[in-house]
């Protein structure tokens, strides 16, 4: 399938007002979770003119509630997200296999799919243990540090991996973390060649993963898959020879059926 680049703000069949409408809705998040018209006309740098008839229009949808004062989501907003994990029909397939995997190694497995610099999560099969990071479903980790990212990015083109890294807010989250570009790339070909990203404590101090490329039948890569735990409790060892095993089996069988 073919992949157009999209088009410029300045095209004029880009729809402006339709832009703001999404970008009222991601204004609303844990920190914001109900918002006056000029707290939303804040945060979105939009007239607060702008942001009041998107807010009504919104409201009058069934996106929003309001009290008439203070605006926050409706569930409906729900709906925008389980039509794309609806539309996806290798993740129905996938989620049996995966869920056998989760029981199988008794460790949390993931799934997510690159979104421009960060990778989000379509799917999530947990344990009992609690992880001190939510991996919710919809939720956003930056590529460049961690398993599945650097698995994704493995599947891009160079000079689309360097566009991605050039764009990305690198930092150091923790004292393992690469935040030198070469490096980074040198890790991700590394990927590339290996089949697989294992990742020590590069997020966040008490998480190690380990991830691997899940394709259709014909080698294109869908998506990413990995196990992750605390590394008190997994060790990297274990991580690439049981857990790694057991996600390539798991991710071959997958590819057979996704035709």
């Amino acid at each position: 399938m073919t992949v157009l680049e999209p088009i410029e703000h300045t095209n004029r069949d880009f729809v402006g007002s339709l832009a703001k409408g999404l970008r009222v809705l991601k204004s609303f998040n844990e920190r914001t979770e109900r918002m006056t018209v000029s707290d939303v006309a804040r945060v979105t740098e939009l007239p607060r003119a702008g942001a009041r008839r998107l807010l009504l229009t919104m409201h009058a949808l069934g996106y929003m509630y309001t009290d008439g004062k203070y605006y926050s989501l409706s569930p409906k907003v729900l709906e925008l997200g389980f039509s794309y994990l609806s539309s996806q029909n290798w993740l129905t397939l996938s989620s049996p296999i995966l869920e056998k995997l989760r029981d199988e190694l008794d460790e949390a497995v993931s799934v997510t799919v690159l979104e421009n610099t960060d990778v989000v999560y379509v799917a999530r099969f947990q344990t009992d243990r609690v992880m001190t990071m939510a991996m919710d479903i919809g939720s956003q980790r930056p590529a460049y540090c961690t398993a599945m990212g650097r698995v994704l990015l493995g599947a891009l083109p160079e000079t689309k991996v360097r566009e991605v890294l050039l764009a990305s807010d690198i930092k150091a989250h923790t004292e393992r973390t690469l935040t030198d570009i070469n490096d980074i790339t040198a890790s991700i070909c590394q990927v590339r060649s290996q089949g697989y990203c294992l990742i020590d404590r590069e997020l966040e101090d008490s998480l190690v993963a380990i991830s691997v490329p899940l394709k259709n039948y014909h080698g294109e890569t869908l998506a990413a898959v990995n196990v992750c735990g605390h590394p008190g409790n997994l060790s990297l060892d274990e991580l690439e020879t049981r857990c790694l095993t057991a996600l390539k089996a798991a991710t071959d069988k997958i590819s057979q059926i996704l035709v």
